[in-house]
C-alpha cells in the first residue's frame, strides 16, 4: 500500500513574477506499509503413546517452549481428547501462546507426520491459501488454536502415523508483523566491526608489548593497557596500588599454558581460538576439559562474557563422564544455569547410577558435599513427577477451540 501527499508553498500569488520565473513541480513523498510474517517451526516427538492413553479427558502432554516472532509457543497433545462430549473418541492437538501478549495475530500449521515414508502427512494449515477472516488472533497468554477432533483415535492407532508407539508432530508458526517504510535516499554497506581483528594482530606481531607472563615454563608477552581495559583483575595487578613491581616477568600459578594462551586470545580477539588447534586434540572430552579450565580462568580474571560463553558450551556438552566435575565447577564459580542443567542431567534415572561410578563424582562429594543435598532434592522431584503429573495437567490450559471459545489466561 502506497500513500502519497502533496506539499505546496503558501503565500499570495504574484502575477508579474509568474511571467519571469518557472514554478518548481510540487514535491511528492511516498511511504509503504509492509505486512509480513516472521516464520518458525518446531518438531515435537511423542514417545510412549500407548502409556499416555487413559490419562484423562482434558489432560495433555506438552512440547518444550519455542520462540517465533518474539513470542513463546508450545504444542499440546491430548491423548484422550480435550472435550468431555467426545468421550475420548478423538485425540486433540493445539498450539498455544506461552508468553505474555495481547491480540497476537499469526498463521499456523499442524502436521502429523506419516512415518511410512510415503509422505501422506495429515496437515491443517493457514499457509498458502486465502483466509476469509484473515490471520488467527490469540487474545492473551494461554490462547490456543487447533482441533478438538484432530484424529479419530481408533483410526490413528491403525495408521502409519503411529510407529514404534511414537507420533511426530511438526508445527509452523507465522507471526504477523506490520511496519511502514519511507524511501531510502542512499544505500551504503557498512562492514561489521573489525576492532577485534586489529587487536588480535597486535598480539600476534608482538609490537609494543610491555609485560611478560611465565606460565608453566612458557612465556607470553602482552600490552598492559589492553589487559587493563579488558580485565579489572589485570587492571589492579598492573596499575593499582598493589601492582606488581616487576612486569618483566610475572609468574602465573594454577593455570595451564594452553588455557592462558586461550585467555589472551579472547582478550584481544573477543572470540575463542580453535580449541583443536590449541590442544592438538579433536575429542569432545578434550574440548569440555578446556572449557572447564577456561571458565575458571575467566572467573579469576573477571571476564564475564568469556565465562558465560564457557558456561553455555558446557551446558551443550553435558555427558556422563564429565558432568560431575562440571557440576563441581559450576558450584565453585557460581554458574547457576550450568549447575541447574547438570543437576537435572544427573538426577535422571537412566544417568544417576553411571555418573556415581565416575571419578568426577568422588571429587564432587569431597569438594562440594552440599551439592549432594540438592541432587537428592532433584531426584525426589523427578520421582514425584509421575504422581503429580495428572493434577498438574488438569490445572493447566483449557484453551479455546478453533472459534476462540473458553480460553484461560495461564499455562
Amino acid at each position: 500500500m502506497v500513500g502519497s501527499g502533496r506539499v505546496y508553498n503558501g503565500g499570495a500569488s504574484n502575477p508579474s513574477a509568474s511571467t519571469t520565473t518557472t514554478m518548481s513541480p510540487p514535491a511528492v513523498t511516498t511511504s509503504t506499509s509492509v505486512t509480513e510474517t516472521v516464520n518458525g517451526s518446531h518438531d515435537f516427538k511423542i514417545t510412549g503413546y500407548s502409556l499416555s492413553k487413559g490419562m484423562g479427558i482434558g489432560k495433555y502432554v506438552a512440547s518444550d517452549i519455542f520462540m517465533v516472532g518474539g513470542y513463546a509457543w508450545a504444542i499440546y497433545f491430548y491423548p484422550d481428547g480435550k472435550s468431555m462430549e467426545d468421550n475420548a473418541t478423538y485425540v486433540s492437538l493445539f498450539i498455544a501462546l506461552a508468553s505474555e501478549g495481547t491480540d497476537v495475530r499469526a498463521l499456523f500449521e499442524l502436521t502429523l507426520i506419516d512415518q511410512s515414508g510415503r509422505e501422506r502427512h495429515k496437515i491443517h494449515s493457514h499457509f498458502g491459501r486465502a483466509l476469509e477472516s484473515g490471520p488467527y488472533t490469540l487474545k492473551y497468554r494461554g490462547s490456543m488454536w487447533g482441533y478438538k477432533r484432530f484424529f479419530k483415535r481408533t483410526a490413528l492407532e491403525a495408521s502409519d502415523y503411529l510407529k514404534d508407539d511414537c507420533l511426530q508432530v511438526h508445527c509452523s508458526v507465522g507471526v504477523v508483523r506490520s511496519q511502514t517504510e519511507g524511501p531510502k535516499i542512499y544505500s551504503i554497506p557498512v562492514p561489521p566491526s573489525d576492532i577485534g581483528q586489529h587487536f588480535g594482530q597486535l598480539l600476534e606481531c608482538g609490537k609494543g608489548t610491555d609485560v611478560n607472563f611465565k606460565v608453566n615454563g612458557e612465556n607470553f608477552s602482552a600490552h598492559k593497557l589492553v589487559l587493563a581495559a579488558r580485565s579489572p583483575v589485570f587492571r589492579a595487578q598492573l596499575f593499582g596500588p598493589m601492582k606488581d613491581q616487576n612486569t618483566q616477568c610475572i609468574t602465573v600459578e594454577d593455570i595451564e599454558a594452553p588455557v592462558f594462551k586461550a585467555l589472551l586470545h579472547f582478550i584481544y580477539w573477543d572470540s575463542l581460538p580453535d580449541m583443536e588447534e590449541l590442544t592438538g586434540l579433536n575429542s569432545k572430552g578434550a574440548s569440555t576439559l578446556m572449557a572447564q579450565h577456561l571458565l575458571a580462568a575467566a572467573d579469576r580474571y573477571g571476564l564475564d562474557r568469556l565465562r558465560l560463553i564457557c558456561e553455555a558450551k558446557l551446558c551443550e556438552d553435558v555427558a556422563i563422564n564429565t558432568v560431575a566435575t562440571t557440576l563441581a565447577l559450576a558450584e565453585q564459580h557460581h554458574c547457576f544455569q550450568l549447575k541447574s542443567v547438570c543437576l537435572k542431567f544427573v538426577a535422571m534415572p537412566e544417568n544417576l547410577r553411571a555418573v556415581m561410578q565416575t571419578d568426577g563424582f568422588e571429587y564432587l562429594k569431597e569438594s562440594c558435599p552440599n551439592v549432594l543435598t540438592e541432587l537428592l532434592e532433584y531426584v525426589a522431584r523427578i520421582n514425584e513427577h509421575s504422581v503429580s503429573f495428572s493434577k498438574q495437567a488438569s490445572d493447566g490450559i483449557d484453551g479455546s477451540d478453533v472459534h476462540g471459545r473458553r480460553v484461560k489466561q495461564r499455562l
